[in-house]
């Protein structure tokens, strides 16, 4: 690691973490690139147990929103991301993925929520999408329409599917598979207002972040 950087694991916290292919190429833009990716980092995160909250996958970079997982190291998990993905991708090139990663520690609920904004913003601020549920390689429609997509997102619509207790004045509409919302959920006993409020946790401005470089 470059002297006086320092990366905090094992800190009880959620890590901000982007990761860029090999001179910043768009090797994502190569087709099934991108899906690649998210079935290995799908398989990744149930295999050691991670939680991810956010991510996306741009044309030569990744932001991931995730937790520490339990039994190894942040940068453990993200190494076998990289290694997986690295041999099926690859072809003939030298490398897929510059070695280095960045990761901030991300504490408390205002700074998740914004990190969260910022990750699905990307791909409207590079100017690839008018609206970020236009860019499918993210988890924004997992926030805005409770989709289920090839990475498992750590919401409170995951935790209802496990069985835990919606938050409060979500209301479900009865009917349908194990009695989930079906497209387009259900509003709301507070109305729109509380919408506006679920939607707007996918939407929003960079976070302040002090991003840590590290091997």
């Amino acid at each position: 690691m470059p002297s006086g950087l320092k990366r905090f694991q094992r800190a009880e916290s959620l890590h901000f973490v982007t990761f860029s292919c090999f001179h910043r190429l768009a090797l994502l833009e190569a087709p099934g690139a991108r899906e690649t990716v998210e079935a290995v980092l799908e398989q990744t995160r149930a295999r050691h147990q991670a939680r991810v909250f956010a991510y996306v996958l741009m044309p030569e970079h990744i932001h991931l929103l995730v937790n520490e997982p339990p039994r190894i190291l942040l940068a453990q998990f993200l190494k076998a991301v990289k290694q997986i993905t690295s041999r099926r991708l690859r072809g003939s090139r030298e490398k897929f993925w510059q070695e280095r990663y960045y990761d901030s520690n991300v504490r408390g609920e205002k700074a998740r929520s914004e990190v969260i904004r910022y990750i699905h913003r990307n791909p409207v601020a590079r100017g690839l999408v008018t609206k970020p549920e236009d860019w499918p390689w993210s988890s924004f429609r997992h926030y805005a329409t409770w989709e289920k997509g090839t990475v498992e997102i750590e919401s409170q619509w995951t935790a209802f599917r496990r069985g835990s207790q919606l938050p409060d004045r979500v209301h479900i509409e009865q009917g349908g598979r194990s009695a989930f919302p079906a497209l387009p959920p259900a509003m709301p006993k507070d109305g729109p207002q509380s919408q506006t409020r679920r939607q707007s946790e996918c939407q929003g401005e960079s976070p302040a972040r002090s991003s840590q470089e590290a091997r």
